[in-house]
């Protein structure tokens, strides 16, 4: 088995960091009129585009899409969405390069995205989610950022968020519900009962609230009003630029990125852990080692999981005492935000269990 040593794997977990307090007013960046009304994919594309090829800054802007679904990176589409009611009704599926869940969008939210420079994540994004909950407080909106990614308002969600890293670059993007098709929302997802659960909550649709109950202002003034709180220049973009996106675009539609290519499983684990989300561990095992390992879920990354975890992991055999050796000394659970040595062992102690029953 190739080792990688843990300071290889961790090494931008443990010395990216950079000051947040300078995070914003960010740089507003402007989309010409034949950007508008693009699917959710054109305007994830545009994030990548610009965390590539503009000039170091923090670039924050903000959009929004016909009726979608959008997936976390590391989502089993058929778990987590009724694809056959998202056809029958026009619903646009996509998958995000970012972890967390699967939300569902349309013209009555607002879609922000944000590009910063290198650096520890988690104090940018709470930095970031402050800054947008501070903006609706602004207009009364009792707004508090919550958990792993919520803000929430008199305790139900008004706005989810999700992160990940390119090189030099990190992106932010989430939501802003003003309002909703409900009904759409509820036959689109299917969430993990536990997930519901932990949340004390038993549908998507009693889990929301809707900023439209309680704002006197419509969504293009809330909208206008975001940005002017979160953001003081602006740059704007070309119809050169634009062509760049929708090459970057083309790769959203990809059966196998967006479907993913079934594999051969031959156990399957899946959690739910509090401050981290839900994680499935499905091996592939051949002559009782290790074969593949696919790291599935609604968990945030702070490096590449299914690459970590197929280094550590694979032609281990699968017992618990070797899987518990690879554990301590490759701490493959650092890679996933809010997984615990003791959570990632319970897991495998229950693979085990599973195989020799």
């Amino acid at each position: 088995m190739v080792s990688i040593p843990k300071s290889t794997i961790y090494l931008l977990m443990d010395i990216l960091s950079e000051h947040t307090e300078n995070l914003f007013p960010a740089c507003r960046v402007e989309l010409p009129a034949s950007a508008k009304g693009k699917r959710a994919a054109f305007y994830l594309a545009a994030e990548e585009y610009i965390a590539k090829h503009l000039p170091e800054d923090t670039y924050l802007f903000t959009w929004k899409v016909s009726n979608t679904v959008v997936m976390g990176r590391h989502q089993d589409a058929n778990a987590e969405i009724d694809i056959d009611f998202c056809r029958a009704n026009g619903i646009d599926i996509i998958r995000r390069k970012s972890g967390g869940g699967c939300i569902f969008a349309d013209d009555n939210n607002i879609m922000i995205s944000l590009v910063t420079g290198a650096g520890a994540v988690e104090p940018l994004f709470k930095v970031y989610a402050n800054k947008l909950a501070g903006a609706l407080q602004e207009i009364g909106v009792d707004a508090e950022v919550s958990g792993r990614n919520d803000i929430l308002l008199d305790g139900k969600k008004i706005s989810g968020n999700a992160f990940y890293h390119l090189s030099q670059r990190n992106i932010v993007h989430g939501t802003l519900l003003y309002s909703t098709q409900s009904d759409l929302m509820s036959g689109a997802l299917c969430p993990n009962p536990e997930k519901m659960k932990s949340h004390g909550v038993k549908s998507v649709k009693s889990r929301v609230a809707l900023l439209k109950d309680i704002l006197t202002i419509d969504i293009d003034q809330l909208e206008t009003h975001l940005l002017e709180t979160m953001t003081d220049r602006t740059i704007r973009l070309t119809e050169e630029d634009i062509q760049y996106i929708k090459s970057i675009e083309a790769d959203y539609y990809d059966p196998e990125y967006l479907f993913r290519k079934k594999r051969k499983k031959d156990i399957v684990l899946t959690q739910y852990i509090k401050g981290c989300g839900e994680v499935t561990l499905a091996f592939a095992l051949l002559d009782g080692r290790v074969e593949q390992v696919q790291v599935e879920g609604d968990y945030f990354e702070e490096c590449d999981a299914n690459f970590t975890f197929n280094e550590a992991f694979k032609d281990v055999e699968f017992t618990q005492h070797e899987l518990e050796r690879i554990v301590e000394e490759m701490q493959p659970y650092r890679c996933i935000q809010g997984l615990s040595r003791e959570n990632l062992i319970q897991i495998l102690a229950q693979a085990v269990k599973k195989i020799e029953s």
